[in-house]
């Protein structure tokens, strides 16, 4: 046997209807299709959003606000509660110094203080931006907050 002597089994393969080819074919005349209207006639399909002349959902719902996703800026949040755990007495703490520790995912995306937890020891803490409870508590622990 050889590659081109290969065949599928019988019964595999099922040749496609043939409509529209005449009457004894039993799918001639309206080739499946039914009797005129739009999708009786070649080109005929309708949009998935058409709703038969209702007024479509896209339209029925109100348009509101505004989304500033695209310009939006993104940060990597942090807890000082992580931080805590992390990082020993005395340490400064800068965001390549997390990447490493495996806190935050990548070095190009600014990174953010958040207060969730308590800090127990002073660090300093250089990151791009701090939320004013996480910079408080980081300078009532003995630490600084440092933005970059």
């Amino acid at each position: 046997m050889r590659i081109h002597d290969l065949r599928a089994p019988m019964g595999a393969r099922k040749k496609p209807k043939r409509v529209g080819r005449g009457k004894g074919s039993g799918h001639g005349g309206t080739a499946t299709r039914g009797h005129k209207g739009q999708k009786a006639r070649a080109g005929g399909n309708i949009s998935p959003r058409f709703e038969g002349g209702q007024m479509p959902l896209v339209r029925r719902i109100p348009k509101r606000g505004f989304n500033n996703a695209r310009f939006a800026r993104k940060y990597q949040y942090v807890n000082i509660v992580t931080l805590d755990e992390k990082f020993g007495e005395n340490a400064t703490v800068t965001p390549e110094q997390m990447y490493e520790a495996g806190i935050i995912e990548d070095l190009q995306t600014p990174v953010k203080i958040l207060a969730k937890g308590d800090i127990t020891k002073p660090l300093t803490v250089k990151a791009h931006k701090f939320s004013a409870n996480a910079k408080s508590k980081i300078e009532s622990a003995g630490g600084k907050a440092e933005v970059i």
